[in-house]
């Protein structure tokens, strides 16, 4: 392929890249609001319910302020979406779980997802999904490397 061609080609992968990017922000934030939830909301409820949870790993993990984390759960524990006890393990620790809303509020978005997902997706053709999982997998390990190299050479000035 010639220079000029592959330039085109890059520059339509990042064309239709930018879409699929918006579009799924797009749907992000109506199935957030289809429950009533901010995406931020719905992100922590998402982690509470993997059993898992600690907002300074979290707030880490999605490169956000732990205060803005800290935030999110007092929404979520005023609409009691979220329950929040002292460690059994250690007193000093927080426990989060779900409440019986909460886990009501997430089984349907959960349903509302997977109805999205089978409409969408179901129908692909198998070979064209693998190529996607492949290509849309290399080029975020890409991303994600090219970021970090970024962000340390900001860190060194």
């Amino acid at each position: 392929m010639n220079k000029a061609r592959r330039a085109d080609a890059i520059d339509a992968g990042l064309e239709a890249l930018q879409r699929l990017s918006e579009s799924f922000a797009v749907r992000r934030e109506q199935l957030a609001s289809s429950a009533g939830l901010t995406e931020a909301q719905w992100r922590v409820l998402e982690e509470i319910s993997s059993e898992h949870f600690m907002p300074s790993m979290f707030a880490r993990s999605r490169d956000c302020s732990p205060a803005a984390v800290s935030k999110t759960i007092r929404q979520l524990i005023d609409r009691d979406l979220i329950r929040v006890s002292i460690g059994t393990r250690d007193a000093r620790q927080r426990e989060y779980g779900l409440s019986g809303s909460g886990r009501r509020v997430m089984r349907g978005l959960r349903a509302r997802r997977q109805d999205a997902i089978d409409t969408i997706w179901a129908d692909l053709d198998p070979e064209d999904l693998e190529v996607f999982t492949r290509i849309s997998g290399n080029l975020a390990d890409r991303l994600e490397r090219y970021a970090a190299t970024r962000k340390s050479k900001q860190k060194a000035k």
